[in-house]
């Protein structure tokens, strides 16, 4: 058996460790649940989307599903339709892709900045066609995209900014949460999220009234009171187990991503003259750090000397939106985006999470040190 198909001495996510630390106060949350025999669309779901936008400093967080669906529901929302482009960037994973299709909108790719490996304002202008009506830029690996010059881009040309926030729980821009810049804004608490659920699930935020109304209309069969409806919806709830664990988690998010900070400080410092190129992170930014990404031409390498030492890597993310098979009708070739192909050729993730202590991190950083012959 080789090292890595037995325990990982350094998992790529510890789950259960989550859990763990919290397992009184969750388990309290999912009993009065059980005990309101109340389970869809309840009190719990309320309570987390208030707390939640508290949170974020926004009027509205509509939860829904999961983070796909939260995509769609917040463009249909903001007006998409079937003739309108959402700029996106061409290096994220095909959720996000997906969810503009859900929505029924046409995504128009954009290549990345090289310094963040995030959409930008001179990229999106690049990528621009009459068609384009929506920006949506997708805040990676736990940073914030240009969200700046990208605000100005969708002014300077009545275009409306859409987040996407799925990798950003607590992220912030000069003390601006993400999900509180756009029209609207997407998040997943998929488990492996930093404010992560049980199971799936997914909400929108946003500041307008309206927006919000409708996607609390579209997430439940386009109800605007039981079996009356005044729209074409979807079934995209999130459950009442969920919402609870999720407000649990709300209450240590911030704890949790300064450790992911310290984390990472920590694999900087380690990684210092090292072949490596570490990701920028633009003025004003405090990263929630989802993601450790390095980048190596021996990606490939690298990642079996360390599954080989025992020590769990992954790929975010290995192909771009534009070789992928199904998204071939675009009409994109090899070579059209060249940032993003060479990041998804290059990029690979260490392990960080809350519960990773200094001694694997150190464990990392010596490893990685020992392949490059330090």
């Amino acid at each position: 058996m080789r090292p890595a198909e037995a325990a990982a001495r350094v998992p790529f996510a510890a789950l259960d460790n989550d859990y763990a630390s919290k397992r009184q106060a969750i388990d309290t949350a999912a009993l009065r649940v059980f005990r309101s025999g109340r389970f869809i669309l309840g009190s719990e779901v309320s309570a987390f989307e208030a707390e939640l936008a508290r949170y974020l400093g926004v009027e509205f967080v509509v939860a829904c599903g999961n983070g796909t669906e939260a995509i769609a529901l917040a463009l249909a929302a903001a007006g998409a339709g079937p003739h309108d482009e959402v700029l996106i960037p061409a290096n994220v994973c095909v959720p996000v892709i997906a969810g503009v299709r859900l929505a029924g909108a046409q995504p128009r790719l954009a290549d990345v900045d090289p310094r963040t490996l995030m959409m930008d304002a001179e990229s999106a202008r690049q990528a621009l066609t009459p068609r384009v009506r929506f920006l949506m830029p997708v805040h990676l690996y736990g940073g914030v995209a240009d969200i700046a010059g990208l605000s100005r881009l969708a002014a300077e040309l009545g275009l409306t900014l859409l987040e996407d926030c799925a990798q950003s729980h607590g992220a912030s821009f000069y003390g601006k949460k993400t999900g509180s810049f756009g029209r609207a804004a997407a998040f997943s608490f998929y488990p492996t999220k930093n404010l992560g659920a049980y199971g799936d699930g997914g909400a929108v935020a946003t500041g307008n009234a309206l927006i919000a109304d409708h996607v609390k209309r579209l997430r439940q069969y386009g109800w605007s009171r039981r079996d009356f409806a005044e729209t074409e919806g979807r079934n995209s709830r999130l459950d009442e187990i969920q919402a609870a664990i999720l407000r649990v988690k709300l209450f240590t998010l911030d704890d949790e991503n300064k450790r992911r900070r310290a984390i990472a400080s920590r694999y900087d410092e380690g990684f210092r003259g090292l072949p490596v190129s570490l990701l920028e992170m633009q003025e004003g930014t405090v990263s929630a750090r989802h993601l450790y990404p390095v980048r190596t031409e021996r990606r490939d390498e690298l990642r079996a000397f360390l599954e080989s030492r025992g020590i769990e890597t992954a790929v975010h993310y290995p192909l771009p939106l534009h070789l992928q098979p199904a998204y071939a009708f675009l009409g994109n070739q090899r070579g059209d985006f060249p940032v993003s192909e060479r990041a998804c050729e290059t990029v690979l993730s260490l392990p960080i999470y809350p519960s990773l202590s200094d001694e694997q991190v150190d464990l990392v950083i010596a490893t990685v040190s020992e392949f490059f012959g330090r």
